[in-house]
């Protein structure tokens, strides 16, 4: 079974649905993070150095928004974006049920 299936067959579930969702912003910001470092073609250990601190330190910034154990300080991010030539833009984006 591939990842994709493995997936749609748990977000079936609604529990692991609901809890999917409430994870959804960090998975759309370690994407953005993974495509912007590929597109660009640094390492892990490049965009270390950049920032001034060690690989390790990245692979566990990079894992630690795809786990939604820690989650980075905005400064953190900030650096982060900058070692790739990037900025970071946040937003607030009114749900659907406003009340």
């Amino acid at each position: 079974m591939t990842h994709k299936e493995l997936k749609n067959k748990a977000l079936k579930n609604i529990s692991v649905l609901k809890q999917y969702d409430e994870l959804e912003p960090e998975f759309s910001l370690l994407k953005g993070m993974l495509m912007a470092r590929r597109e660009i073609g640094l390492s892990q250990a490049q965009i270390a150095e950049r920032m001034g601190t060690k690989s390790p330190a990245i692979t566990r910034l990079e894992s630690s928004l795809s786990s939604g154990k820690h989650s980075p300080s905005l400064a953190t991010i900030k650096k982060y974006a900058q070692a790739l030539g990037c900025h970071l833009e946040i937003k607030i984006v009114y749900n659907n049920s406003r009340v």
